[in-house]
């Protein structure tokens, strides 16, 4: 017969440090053709209709799925201050089409001007939802990058192309496309 051992083993108790809230853009890099259909529905929902369309998200566990089920047909990454604040005003609109200004943020937030804006939304004391932002548009339309994207748009960015989780490169693709 065997010995039994009468060891009791405590496990140590997991602690979730809460992660400071990621701020991701995503830009729809590929058109259609193709696509399945879960992938479609997929990016209609993060409301990215049409090849140069970018938006705002936040990096909870839904949107990252959708994120990774999409990332032959997007590049995301992690956008910065410097970066939000020139999409904002460049590319930025209210209802009726017109451009973002201070006056408008000043009107329907609680926030002075852009720079304040922009640094909420980075801190996550907002997100660019419609209870929390009125009456701004959720998507960036975008130009096609100047003197064309890295490498290929058929490839994941680890492989010299564009698509996929980009990290900081986000902020170079959109500064050639603003």
């Amino acid at each position: 017969m065997m010995a039994e051992n009468n060891v009791i083993v405590r496990k140590k108790s997991k602690t979730k440090t809460p992660k400071p809230p990621v701020l991701y853009f995503a830009i729809r890099i590929r058109g259609a053709p193709g696509m399945k259909r879960t992938i479609l529905d997929s990016l209609k929902m993060l409301r990215m209709h049409r090849v140069n369309h970018g938006v705002l998200i936040w990096g909870e566990t839904s949107y990252l799925g959708m994120l990774k089920k999409c990332k032959d047909y997007i590049a995301y990454g992690e956008i910065d201050e410097k970066t939000l604040l020139r999409l904002l005003r460049t590319r930025g609109k209210v209802e009726g089409n017109k451009p973002l200004t201070d006056e408008h943020i000043k009107n329907l937030t609680k926030y002075k001007d852009l720079k304040e804006f922009s640094k909420a939304l980075i801190s996550g004391e907002i997100k660019y939802r419609t209870q929390d932002v009125y009456k701004i548009k959720p998507v960036f339309r975008l130009h096609p990058p100047r003197k064309g994207h890295r490498g290929t748009i058929k490839r994941h960015y680890n492989e010299g192309g564009t698509l996929g989780y980009v990290d900081q490169f986000i902020n170079v693709i959109l500064h050639k496309m603003m």
